[in-house]
């Protein structure tokens, strides 16, 4: 059976990704849990971070090569369509590589609900992409999910993003906050934040980072 390797789910966006597709695909798996500052991930993760899979001797490393190490074994990982599966899959590219600004100024923590200090223009312009490839993917394959009527690696990519609109409620379009609305509703991001919630660890730069670039008006968590 798989293994995966992550860090808190009140934080970790990168862990999200490859959990939440196993999860939605029924993808057995065990997983392994390393709260930030606490462990040495070099002992199990080559580049010392997470996620990291485990399968048998296999060791794959990156949320990127997860997933494509994945779909070599399970059909539904992209989509079927030769058309949503090049968009998909240019769309978790630039997900994987870009929007700096808006990973920057509204880093994952689930728990809290925040007032950020200014709405900057890049900040803005990372918005206005992703508005753009949210709503080009639900008008052209139909929706509800980005790539069509099934759960696919692109919105296990753009997953995080929902609990950062979330916590920040950056602006979206119409058609985008009813994607995120919907996604809230997978039992299996449910069960996510449920565990998030209850988590007791913190960690101090993560925690210093909301605070870099806004207020927090609500904390949801259980006491530390």
């Amino acid at each position: 059976m798989y293994l995966l390797h992550i860090a808190n789910k009140n934080y970790s966006s990168w862990s999200l990704r490859p959990w939440l597709l196993m999860k939605e695909l029924g993808i057995p798996f065990e997983e392994q849990m390393h709260p930030f500052g606490n462990h040495d991930y070099s002992s199990f993760s080559p580049n010392g971070k997470v996620p990291c899979l485990h399968d048998s001797d296999i060791v794959v490393w990156d949320s990127f090569a997860i997933v494509e190490y994945l779909a070599e074994t399970h059909k539904d990982v992209w989509p079927s369509d030769v058309m949503a599966r090049a968009w998909a899959r240019s769309a978790v590219a630039e997900m994987h590589s870009g929007f700096n600004t808006l990973r920057e100024s509204c880093g994952m923590n689930i728990g809290l609900r925040v007032e950020l200090n200014e709405l900057s223009d890049k900040l803005l312009a990372n918005t206005s992409r992703l508005s753009a490839i949210w709503k080009e993917g639900i008008e052209t394959f139909g929706g509800p999910f980005l790539a069509g009527h099934k759960f696919t690696a692109v919105d296990a990519f753009f997953a995080p993003i929902v609990f950062r609109h979330q916590t920040y409620q950056f602006p979206l379009g119409e058609t985008e906050i009813k994607y995120c609305n919907f996604l809230l509703t997978l039992e299996n991001m449910q069960l996510w934040q449920k565990q998030a919630l209850e988590e007791s660890w913190r960690d101090q730069s993560h925690e210093d980072e909301v605070l870099a670039f806004g207020s927090i008006t609500k904390d949801y968590r259980c006491e530390s």
